[in-house]
């Protein structure tokens, strides 16, 4: 598989450039286009053909997790890398699931993103051995935020961080009376009762800092 259309989402500016610099020694041949969020994102998806996205999983309106579902929807055979500051065990597995190609923390050697791609490239997942043994992980160990939906995670990570039930509905364009509901049924999986319970349960599994996301 060639890699010489790639599209590149990320918020931050600075961080979309140093990506196309290590992209552009690797393929300078390559076209790259970068957007600052997920509504670009599944805009140029749809308008244009793609060999590789790389997405972000924290922008603003539509998160990447939400992306990279409707790119599936969209063009299921369009390989996506997702790149986050998260750490591996909180989100490979859930965007590997939702049909990523690969996951690659932020704060990997840059000489990883290009393993990366090139695996990707010969049409297999990225993948590192830590995560393929979750994988393999029976529902055992499994921790309760996991059997959230990628909804719920979202909607949970954003209430955990101190956001209203309001402010949740305005970010991610959806109704009040829908997080409302996701909520309700959060609190139900985690056994929580409060925000409060919820933000201390999510500092204590490493979900958000102490000082917010």
């Amino acid at each position: 598989m060639n890699m010489n259309r790639i599209i590149l989402a990320d918020d931050h500016s600075f961080v979309r450039l140093g990506i196309i610099q290590i992209l552009k020694d690797e393929f300078p041949n390559a076209d790259i286009v970068q957007v600052g969020d997920a509504e670009s994102l599944i805009k140029e998806v749809s308008l244009h053909n793609w060999d590789l996205v790389i997405t972000d999983l924290d922008m603003p309106g539509r998160s990447g997790l939400e992306a990279l579902e409707q790119i599936k929807v969209l063009k299921p055979d369009l390989p996506v890398l997702v790149l986050s500051i998260y750490p591996e065990d909180l989100y490979a597995v859930r965007v590997l699931r939702a049909g990523a190609a690969g996951y690659l923390n932020k704060n990997s050697a840059p000489e990883e993103l290009i393993v990366a791609i090139q695996r990707i490239s010969m049409g297999k997942k990225y993948i590192t051995p830590d995560i393929a043994e979750k994988f393999l992980d029976t529902d055992v160990d499994k921790k309760p935020h996991e059997s959230l939906s990628n909804r719920e995670f979202e909607i949970f990570k954003l209430l955990a961080a101190g956001k209203t039930v309001s402010q949740v509905a305005e970010m991610l364009s959806i109704a009040l009376t829908t997080v409302s509901t996701h909520r309700g049924r959060i609190m139900e999986k985690l056994n929580l009762s409060t925000n409060s319970d919820l933000t201390r349960y999510a500092i204590a599994n490493h979900i958000i800092s102490d000082i917010g996301m």
